[in-house]
């Protein structure tokens, strides 16, 4: 990620440490993940330990700090859903990949996420990827949705 493009983030939010979750949200949805260089340049930028920035980072699932995969597939193995096949989703998903769970796919397409609550109970078991839900979904038809994520 280049600086040019970091400043324009952090101009975005006017420079504010206050906005130092909002900064990083914008820097992880460019890049896919917290790359350990921009974490300094941000820092220095917000007059922040770079520890702080870490913290974040590392505090909130929802960031990361190695890379992901241009689709994230997150299977839901809450009580619902696993009682529903999620872990049998979660390994088909991890096999048709060949990753294990948290893996990223040597092609940077893909990488498995299981996570605690998704709060689609109704249409379980549920595999999101980016925002979109694939509810009530089956061990057989992983292959097919890879398949249709990678062709875009």
């Amino acid at each position: 990620m280049t600086t040019q493009k970091v400043d324009k983030i952090l101009d975005r939010w006017k420079r504010d440490p206050q906005y130092a979750i909002e900064i990083l949200q914008d820097i992880q949805d460019e890049h896919r993940h917290l790359p350990a260089d921009v974490l300094h340049y941000v820092a220095d930028a917000l007059a922040l330990p770079v520890g702080r920035l870490y913290h974040i980072g590392t505090f909130f699932k929802a960031f990361s700090l190695k890379p992901r995969g241009e689709h994230v597939l997150e299977v839901c193995m809450g009580t619902a859903c696993h009682v529903r096949g999620a872990p049998r989703i979660l390994d088909a998903l991890s096999r048709e990949l060949e990753v294990p769970e948290g893996g990223t796919t040597k092609d940077g397409k893909f990488t498995l996420e299981p996570v605690r609550c998704l709060g689609c109970c109704a249409i379980a078991p549920v595999v999101k990827v980016g925002k979109d839900l694939h509810g009530e979904i089956q061990a057989a038809r992983v292959k097919t949705l890879v398949k249709k994520l990678a062709e875009g």
